[in-house]
C-alpha cells in the first residue's frame, strides 16, 4: 500500500522572512482598534433611550381599612358571603372568529376548521329561600387574564363566592381560538365577553341593568374595548389593571423584576431593545394599542392591587385610572390595596395551588359589589390599604424603532443561518479527518505487520490540510466564542427563571449568581476574542506578504500555489479553506449578536 504523505507547514521557497514582534503588534493593533471600534459603535447605536424617574413613587392611602360601607337608610339587611346556598350548572356557546354567536358547532379550547369555538360557560345560581328572583339579580361575567384558561379551572372560589352573596355568576373558556399570547384578538374577545353578558341579560332572574365584569390583569386592556362596544355594563373589579398600553406595561414589568431578581444592568438594557421592536411590520400589532380613555373608566370601577405585585405600575396606574374616570365625569372610583399580596391578589407563591386570597379582599369586593349594584353611597374612603408603591416611573416614551428591529432580525437570522452551516460543515470534516486517520492507522498497522510495500510510514496526516497554526487557533477561538454565548443564555435565561418566580409571589434569590457576574465576564472575554481574531487576521496578511501575494503584481505563481496548496496561506485542501472562512465569519456573526444586545457598552 502506498504510503501517504503529510502535509508541510513550511514554505518551499519563502520569499520573504517572517515578521519581527513590533511589526506583527503594528498591524494587529490597527485591526483590533477596527474591530473593537465597530462593535463599540453598533452597541451604542442599538441602545434605546430610556428614563425610568422618577424612582420611588409612593401614594398615601387615607387609611390602613379596606372595608367598604354604604350608607342603608331602608335598613334593609344586605347578603354578604355565605348568605346564599349556590347551584352551578353550564351552557355552551358557539362563537365565531369575530366574536359573534355561530350556528355551527364549535371545538372547545381552540377554532375548529370553520373558526368556531365552542366556549363553555359554568354558571354560578344563589338558590333563595322563596325561589321568586324574576329580574332582581345582579351579575358578574369573570374575565381571563393571561396564558389559557377554562371555566372549571378558574375563578372558582371568587365565582362561588360572589353568588353566594346575591349574584348570578358566569365564567367561561377564555375565547382563544387559534391565537397565541402575542397575537390575541382583544377586540373579538372582547365581542365574545359580551356574548356571555348578553346571555346573562336574557336570563329571568337577572336584572339585565346590573351586570358587571370582573377583569384581571390582561383582560383590562380587552375590557376597554367591551365598555366601547358596551356601555350598558353596570359596574367593573379590576383586579391588577395594567392600564397603560402593553409595550409600556410589559417594558415597565420587565425592567422593574430584572432589578428586583439581581440581574446585571447589561441584562437589564436587554429588556430596552425587545420592547423598541416594531412588532407591527410582523404583524403583531398588540404591542400598540391604546385603551387608556375616559370610556374605560366611565362606570362604578373597584381597583384592587397587592403591595407583592411586581408586575403593575401601580402609582401611575392609579393616577391615570382617576384622570380618565374623571374626564368621563365619573367619581365613583374605589381604590383598595392590599398588604402581602401579589400580581392576583392571593398570598404566597402562585406556582403552588391552593393559595388563599389577601384576607379581607374577597370581602371588601363583595361588599363593594352589592352596595354598587343597589345604587348605595358609600362611606367608606376611596383610597385605602397599604400606601402604593412604584420602584421605577413608567417607559412613557418607549416607542418602536423600525431601523433597530429591521437590523436585529438581521443579524439574529444570519446567525441562525451561519450557525446551522457551520455545524453542518464541522460534521463534514469531523467525518474526513476520521475517515483519513483510520486509513493512516490501517495502513502504520500494515507495515507493523509486514504486509506493506516496504515504504517508510508518513507522521499522522493532516486531513485538513491546515497550516502555519490556524487550524488550532481556529478550534480555540471557536470553542472560547461559542462557550462565552451559552454563558450569556444561561445568564438571561436565570433572569428570565427569576422574573416568573417573582411574578408568582416568591422572594428574590438572595445570591444572584450568573445573572450578575456572567455579563462583565462576557464584555471581558469578548475583548480578548476580539484581540486574538486581531492576530489571526494578522498571520494571515504576514503569510500573504511571505507568498508574495501582497504586493503588485502577486508574485508569478503564488495565486496557483495557494489554489492548488501547494503553498498554502491557510490550508492545502479546500475544505480547511472553506471551513475556516465560514466558521470565522460565523464567530464575527456572534460578536455582532453581542454588539446588538449592548456588551460592548463599558
Amino acid at each position: 500500500m502506498p504510503t501517504m504523505g503529510c502535509v508541510s507547514n513550511q514554505e518551499s521557497s519563502p520569499t520573504s522572512q517572517p515578521w519581527t514582534r513590533g511589526h506583527r503588534l503594528m498591524v494587529s493593533l490597527p485591526i483590533f482598534v477596527i474591530l473593537f471600534g465597530i462593535l463599540v459603535t453598533i452597541s451604542n447605536l442599538t441602545t434605546v433611550p430610556w428614563n425610568i424617574e422618577p424612582t420611588g413613587q409612593t401614594m398615601a392611602t387615607l387609611t390602613d381599612d379596606t372595608a367598604v360601607t354604604f350608607a342603608n337608610s331602608s335598613g334593609e339587611v344586605l347578603p354578604t358571603k355565605g348568605t346564599y346556598e349556590v347551584t352551578e350548572r353550564y351552557v355552551t356557546l358557539n362563537i365565531a372568529r369575530d366574536g359573534s354567536l355561530s350556528n355551527e358547532t364549535g371545538v372547545r379550547n381552540t377554532a375548529g376548521e370553520n373558526g368556531v369555538q365552542a366556549v363553555k360557560v359554568l354558571i354560578r345560581e344563589p338558590r333563595t329561600e322563596s325561589g321568586n328572583t324574576t329580574g332582581t339579580l345582579p351579575a358578574v361575567v369573570f374575565m381571563h387574564g393571561a396564558g389559557y384558561g377554562t371555566c372549571d379551572n378558574s375563578f372558582g372560589d371568587v365565582a362561588t363566592d360572589l353568588a353566594s352573596a346575591g349574584f348570578v355568576t358566569a365564567v367561561l373558556d377564555k375565547p382563544v381560538w387559534n391565537t397565541t399570547d402575542i397575537t390575541r384578538d382583544y377586540p373579538a374577545s372582547a365581542k365574545a365577553y359580551d356574548q356571555v353578558i348578553k346571555y346573562l341579560r336574557g336570563l329571568d332572574s337577572v336584572d339585565d341593568s346590573k351586570v358587571g365584569i370582573y377583569a384581571t390583569s390582561e383582560s383590562t386592556w380587552i375590557s376597554s374595548y367591551l365598555l366601547a362596544d358596551d356601555p350598558k355594563i353596570a359596574f367593573q373589579i379590576l383586579l391588577s389593571p395594567m392600564v397603560f398600553s402593553p409595550r409600556q406595561s410589559l417594558g415597565f414589568f420587565v425592567t422593574q423584576d430584572f432589578t428586583l431578581a439581581g440581574a446585571h444592568d447589561g441584562y437589564q438594557s436587554i429588556v430596552q431593545r425587545v420592547f423598541s421592536a416594531d412588532t407591527g411590520m410582523l404583524g403583531l400589532g398588540n404591542l400598540d394599542i391604546h385603551t387608556l380613555n375616559p370610556t374605560a373608566y366611565a362606570i362604578p370601577t373597584y381597583v384592587a392591587y397587592g403591595s407583592k405585585d411586581v408586575m403593575t405600575a401601580q402609582v401611575d396606574g392609579v393616577r391615570a385610572i382617576l384622570h380618565e374616570a374623571h374626564q368621563a365625569d365619573n367619581w365613583d372610583v374605589t381604590v383598595r390595596s392590599y398588604p402581602v399580596a401579589n400580581h392576583v391578589l392571593r398570598l404566597g407563591d402562585e406556582s403552588e395551588s391552593g393559595t388563599p386570597f389577601a384576607d379581607a379582599y374577597v370581602s371588601d369586593l363583595i361588599d363593594w359589589s352589592v352596595g354598587t349594584s343597589r345604587g348605595l353611597k358609600q362611606t367608606s374612603e376611596r383610597v385605602a390599604g397599604a400606601n402604593l408603591y412604584q420602584s421605577i416611573g413608567l417607559p412613557g416614551a418607549l416607542q418602536p424603532r423600525p431601523v433597530g428591529t429591521v437590523y436585529g432580525l438581521v443579524i439574529h437570522v444570519t446567525m441562525l443561518l451561519l450557525l446551522c452551516a457551520s455545524a453542518v460543515l464541522a460534521l463534514i470534516a469531523l467525518a474526513r479527518v476520521l475517515r483519513v486517520r483510520a486509513r493512516w492507522r490501517r495502513a502504520a498497522r500494515d507495515a507493523r505487520d509486514g504486509h506493506g510495500h516496504g515504504g517508510a510510514i508518513a507522521g499522522k496526516p493532516s486531513a485538513l490540510g491546515f497550516a502555519h497554526g490556524f487550524g488550532n487557533a481556529l478550534l480555540t477561538l471557536t470553542l472560547t466564542t461559542m462557550a462565552t454565548l451559552l454563558v450569556f443564555f444561561a445568564g438571561l435565561g436565570q433572569v428570565i427563571m427569576g422574573v416568573v418566580h417573582l411574578a408568582w409571589g416568591a422572594a428574590p434569590s438572595e445570591e444572584p449568581g450568573v445573572m450578575y457576574w456572567s455579563w462583565p465576564v462576557i464584555q471581558v472575554v469578548s475583548i480578548m476574542v476580539i484581540w486574538a481574531w486581531s492576530r489571526v487576521f494578522m498571520r494571515l496578511i504576514e503569510v500573504a506578504s511571505m507568498r508574495g501575494l501582497i504586493q503588485w503584481p502577486p508574485r508569478k505563481g503564488a495565486v496557483r500555489g495557494i489554489i492548488t496548496g501547494a503553498e498554502p496561506v491557510l490550508a492545502s485542501t479546500r475544505l480547511g479553506r472553506v471551513l475556516f472562512w465560514l466558521v470565522t465569519v460565523t464567530m464575527l456573526y456572534v460578536l455582532l449578536f453581542f454588539a446588538f444586545w449592548g456588551l460592548f457598552v463599558y
